[in-house]
């Protein structure tokens, strides 16, 4: 995991999907939480995480499905929580079980599913500085 907190700013899509192949070559397993806006990156950076796991550019937000898996021997479960009002819808997917597997869980809209959350997890922060640039905050807790 990523220790202490970093602050990186990425100025083009590409960028952040590469910050986010980074993570996932030194997140060996455990919850990425992702907050931020509407178009705030989440979803680039987690594209870039997908890579590492083999996955094509094809990574979109499972908004319909919620939950995307991708790997084979190491996975990576991309959550995207945005459609779902509490705790007790997420749990219903199984994601606590998720959540403590040797999987890698990338968590979009983490803040609904706050109660579940591993104390141990990576805090990904999107902020939108205007055009295609990101203040990306990673707090390793």
């Amino acid at each position: 995991m990523i220790a202490d907190t970093f602050v990186i700013e990425t100025s083009s899509p590409e960028e952040t999907e590469r910050l986010g192949k980074s993570v996932a070559e030194i997140m060996p397993r455990g919850v990425a939480a992702l907050r931020g806006d509407l178009a705030s990156g989440k979803t680039c950076f987690v594209r870039g995480m997908a890579q590492q796991f083999g996955a094509s550019l094809s990574v979109h937000s499972p908004t319909f499905t919620l939950i995307n898996e991708y790997g084979a021997d190491r996975k990576l479960y991309h959550f995207d929580l945005y459609r779902l009002s509490g705790a007790y819808e997420v749990e219903d997917l199984g994601a606590t079980e998720l959540f403590a597997s040797d999987a890698v869980c990338a968590v979009e809209w983490a803040e609904r599913a706050e109660a579940l959350l591993p104390a141990r997890r990576l805090d990904v922060l999107f902020e939108h500085l205007g055009y295609d640039r990101r203040r990306v905050t990673l707090n390793d807790r």
